[in-house]
């Protein structure tokens, strides 16, 4: 299933990975969207900034697929962000994978200047492994991956 969001934030390129490549920063998202657990880390290799979230967060699911998870489910998102361009843009591949569960998200995020503002978008592809309900599940996985982002950038927002 694919998955595309966009979202602009009021702040350039540079403005905006320093954000989201802050360890503080995710980690406060991590507590702000209920995190039960969760680790963050930012990392250098050469002139890529690798930033992983591993979060343990109550399953916000359908009943159905509760009954696949249980109450909680533990994520881990690993962004890859390359170099800036000329003009401060950056990409990332980033995915995103359900520890024990044959759930995932592969794809890419950029960081682009667009006028005084900052648009970040997330173009995937949500994949649940499982005969006959895989595709059932997606939507709901894509669902709560989008929600996540979506409340991690109204909160960045308000830090920018």
């Amino acid at each position: 299933m694919k998955l595309n969001e966009r979202f602009e934030y009021p702040a350039s390129p540079d403005q905006v990975f320093a954000l989201v490549s802050d360890p503080q920063f995710r980690e406060e998202s991590c507590v702000r969207q209920g995190a039960t657990d969760h680790a963050v880390s930012v990392t250098t290799e050469g002139d890529t900034t690798i930033v992983e979230i591993t979060r343990t967060m109550p399953s916000d699911m359908p009943d159905f697929i509760k009954k696949l998870t249980g109450d909680s489910v533990t994520v881990v998102q690993v962004e890859k962000w390359g170099p800036a361009d000329a003009s401060g843009n950056r990409t990332a591949d980033v995915s995103v994978d359900v520890q024990g569960q044959p759930a995932r998200m592969i794809g890419t995020s950029t960081i682009a200047a667009q006028g005084d503002t900052t648009i970040m978008t997330l173009e995937g592809d949500v994949k649940v492994s499982l005969p006959l309900i895989g595709r059932r599940i997606e939507p709901e996985v894509a669902k709560a991956i989008s929600a996540s982002l979506r409340d991690e950038v109204e909160y960045g927002t308000t830090k920018l």
